[in-house]
């Protein structure tokens, strides 16, 4: 799509955020994370995930099926599976080759599937993407995997907690680049969180990343009573002025082409707080593996359970609306340094993405723009 079609597609979809935003009213939903399980493997030392009590059960894969049978669904482009560990689900690939099977009525404009693991699990792994990825390419839709890498060998052991661990993801990494060779729309990537312990690696996991043709998302860890229930780590994880430096001299490395959110993360590691756009609620949602429905991943702001009550009731109640009308000016959007939120947030709030056009000239821009493959929301 040329710049020029793109600026006025962004400058009709700031108006209509402009309105959405003053009613609180949502539009249809593009993107959609489920966590279909709390359970993990790793005991990662940013995250507390893992200590969800055992009594806390996954929904059934009827549910999840049965939510993205729902209209407010026609427009999804991006499904985000996450956990815990997604893997640790026996019923992972029925619930992928289910989510297939309805883009043949429902989910027509589905482009993208994407998984994050910590890639441990690497027979199961293997075994649930070779199981689906010819399927998902027969529905031409792109498999997405997010492997968490955190450091190179013991580094990545220390943060995740597990014994062996780099070991494990390596393997799962190096057998995944073989299926890729066959499949090319199964996408594989890096996302590492940028903790104390490893603001000195950040190099060399990009390395790693440039030698396997992988893609990298990094940012530092976030904190939050919601999705990672962490704030009791937030004084060990704190970063030092020395810390602080060393993530801006590799944000700044030529090597990091997303430039929307170094810089946006820039601003961050020199002001404290963080001002971008965001659509959470309008164009985007987050269910918890017992259904819980947030506008947010990082805000504890439950609308209710979809299981209980309808999803497109529980996104226009007043309850959503009030909660859409002030988003970007709770604490937690002020440390958010989220990237996959800005995703979907750019091309629908629309202004923003449009003073970045502007800001680029179109050259420049297309390049970044096929670079966070924005394509699918435009």
């Amino acid at each position: 799509m040329k710049s020029g079609l793109i600026a006025l597609r962004l400058f009709a979809r700031g108006l209509k955020y402009y309105v959405l935003r003053v009613s609180g009213f949502s539009s249809k939903i593009e993107a959609l994370s489920i966590e279909v399980t709390r359970r993990c493997i790793a005991k990662c030392i940013m995250c507390n995930i893992w200590k969800t009590p055992s009594h806390i059960k996954d929904l059934p894969l009827s549910e999840w099926l049965g939510l993205l049978r729902s209209p407010l669904f026609t427009a999804l482009k991006e499904l985000d599976i996450t956990g815990g560990e997604p893997f640790l689900r026996d019923d992972l690939s029925q619930l992928i080759l289910g989510v297939c099977d309805l883009t043949s009525h429902n989910l027509r404009k589905l482009k993208t599937i994407a998984v994050t693991t910590n890639g441990f699990l690497t027979d199961k792994i293997l075994i649930t993407i070779n199981h689906t990825i010819k399927h998902l390419q027969e529905h031409n839709i792109d498999l997405v995997l997010a492997l968490a890498m955190d450091g190179i060998g013991n580094t990545h052991d220390r943060i995740r907690r597990v014994k062996n661990g780099w070991d494990s993801l390596n393997e799962t990494i190096e057998r995944l680049t073989e299926v890729r060779n066959s499949y090319p729309n199964l996408i594989l990537g890096l996302k590492n969180t940028i903790v104390p312990v490893n603001v000195s690696e950040l190099d060399q996991i990009l390395e790693y990343a440039e030698e396997h043709a992988l893609f990298t998302i990094t940012s530092p860890f976030i904190v939050t009573e919601n999705r990672y229930n962490n704030v009791d780590r937030e004084e060990d994880l704190r970063f030092t002025e020395d810390d602080r430096a060393k993530i801006m001299r590799f944000y700044e490395s030529p090597r990091f082409k997303w430039s929307y959110h170094r810089d946006m993360l820039s601003d961050y590691l020199q002001k404290g707080f963080v001002k971008k756009p965001c659509s959470a609620g309008f164009n985007y949602l987050f269910i918890r593996s017992n259904g819980d429905v947030f506008p947010c991943p990082l805000i504890n702001w439950r609308l209710g359970n979809f299981t209980e009550s309808p999803i497109e009731e529980l996104i226009n109640s007043k309850k959503a609306r009030s909660f859409k009308r002030k988003i970007t000016t709770y604490d937690a959007c002020h440390s958010c340094t989220e990237p996959g939120l800005e995703r979907y947030a750019l091309p629908f709030e629309g202004f923003h993405y449009l003073a970045l056009l502007l800001k680029l000239g179109p050259k420049r821009f297309l390049d970044l723009h096929h670079h966070m493959g924005m394509e699918k929301y435009i």
